[in-house]
């Protein structure tokens, strides 16, 4: 690592001080963070909480102070009707979160197009975090120009043939509307052998959002590590972020201790917001 956790802690106290949570207290005490100056919002991606209920899940993100959610069917089926919809928006706004997008959702018919976009206009959001299969792609094309909706395609790394690298996701898009672009996995990327920060300047023009978590080593065997503990440099991905003015989300997928995610989250967004209060 180039950023080492020593002086991490030495420079911006503890993980969980910066992420809202005190580090000696009886019970939840949350602060809400210092405005920021960044363009790019903290984020939380639903994969996080695959194994969590939605209440417990939201009010995990009220404990570290992250109020916007990317929404998984786990939580909000595809299927729902309007009013289970609003009840659930209802439920996350008690608990000071909204949502920024939906998904990802994997898209293998026209119909799976269709309720994708339709379930996002109910949501209340303008991105989509989608896996269309390639031959539905002119497909989703006409759904973005009808909607005006983004669409960003998750890569999975070496974990999925379909859409593996970001430019696997290019050589697919690259012709159609500018509003299908890429939610960059920068873990998954580094599981390529790949570099996320080069990665994100050469399509930075059609990244609408990030999935960000750690990585131990940089092979298909490399998996999730509280942020900060593994290789990635976030100082240097987030410095570059706002060089190039990223407007966009960056959002945690927590993949680790999924039944008790919560310290990994703590640690995690309290480490991010420690490295960008640190940079210059």
């Amino acid at each position: 690592m180039n950023f080492s956790r020593r002086n991490f802690i030495k420079t911006s106290g503890a993980g969980l001080i910066a992420a809202g949570i005190p580090a000696v207290a009886s019970g939840p005490a949350p602060v809400n963070p210092p405005a920021s100056k960044d363009l790019f919002r903290l984020a939380i991606a639903g994969y996080t909480f695959a194994k969590i209920n939605l209440n417990d899940s939201l009010a995990m993100m009220k404990r570290v102070g992250v109020n916007l959610l990317g929404v998984k069917d786990f939580h909000l089926p595809l299927n729902s009707t309007k009013d289970v919809i609003d009840q659930t928006l209802a439920k996350m706004k008690s608990f000071g979160v909204e949502p920024y997008g939906v998904g990802p959702i994997y898209m293998k018919s026209e119909a799976a197009v269709d309720q994708a976009f339709a379930y996002a206009r109910l949501v209340g959001v303008n991105l989509v975090i989608g896996v269309p299969d390639v031959q539905f792609l002119p497909y989703v094309d006409k759904k973005v120009k009808e909607y005006n909706f983004r669409l960003a395609i998750h890569n999975h790394g070496p974990d999925l043939t379909l859409y593996s690298s970001a430019e696997d996701v290019w050589k697919e898009i690259k012709n159609l509307d500018p509003r299908i672009g890429f939610c960059l996995d920068i873990a998954h990327t580094v599981r390529l052998g790949l570099d996320p920060i080069s990665t994100y300047i050469k399509y930075r023009d059609r990244i609408y959002d990030f999935h960000i978590w750690d990585v131990d080593k940089p092979e298909k065997a490399g998996w999730c590590v509280e942020g900060g503990r593994g290789i990635i440099d976030f100082p240097k991905f987030f410095k570059t972020l706002r060089n190039y003015k990223y407007a966009g989300t960056c959002s945690l997928e927590y993949g680790k201790d999924m039944a008790d995610p919560l310290p990994g989250i703590a640690e995690s967004t309290g480490y991010f917001r420690g490295v960008l209060a640190g940079l210059k």
